[in-house]
């Protein structure tokens, strides 16, 4: 009975160090992967998975490694899109660029609504269409969520009522996507998964 319970500790520990051992492999091949493509500029795709990285075994010094290229990245990839973003730029709707040409969405309205983008703030105004008066609706500091260091967030602000928007820019720099994507309460973040909503914007 002696031998029979020493030889159960003795599998189990063998089982313990082989996973180990997996999940070490394991995160020092997506570490190098995530390295490839940081030397490529490849920022976006460098930082998931640095992201992942430190999660897989977050007490070890790759991980530790990792957290700090997360750290560096985001703040590249966040001056990066600021970049793009500042200046005025005029509301679509909440459908592509290219489906509300083709099919006239979302113009039903008497004005137009603007967001103004600088370094700090985010200034929503209007204009009306007919008397092309200028109307502020309100002005927002630029607030980063920056919920975990370990995670890849580097595009979600959010605004003063909680609302946490994912930001994101096309390759040509004149189309600006807005959705929400969780909103922050007393209790915590709370994700939104499913009518999400969403605006864009084109660069004027």
């Amino acid at each position: 009975m002696k031998k029979t319970f020493i030889l159960i500790v003795l599998l189990k520990t063998c089982q313990f160090f082989g996973q180990n051992d997996q999940k070490t492999t394991f995160q020092k091949n997506k570490y190098e992967l995530a390295l490839s493509y940081y030397k490529k500029a490849d920022f976006a795709k460098a930082i998931d998975l640095f992201s992942l990285v430190a999660k897989i075994k977050p007490d070890n010094e790759i991980a530790e490694e990792a957290i700090k290229k997360v750290d560096t990245l985001r703040d590249v990839l966040r001056k990066n899109i600021l970049d793009h973003a500042i200046g005025t730029w005029k509301k679509t709707g909440s459908h592509p660029v290219w489906a509300t040409t083709s099919a006239g969405f979302d113009n039903q309205t008497d004005f137009d609504e603007f967001l103004e983008i600088n370094e700090n703030e985010i200034l929503f105004f209007e204009i009306d269409r007919k008397t092309k008066q200028k109307k502020i609706l309100k002005t927002e500091n630029l607030v980063y969520n920056d919920q975990k260091n370990t995670v890849s967030l580097y595009s979600e602000i959010i605004l003063s009522d909680g609302t946490i928007w994912n930001c994101s820019i096309n390759e040509k720099s004149n189309v600006l996507h807005v959705i929400n994507v969780a909103v922050k309460t007393e209790e915590g973040i709370e994700k939104i998964n499913e009518d999400n909503l969403e605006s864009y914007y084109v660069k004027i």
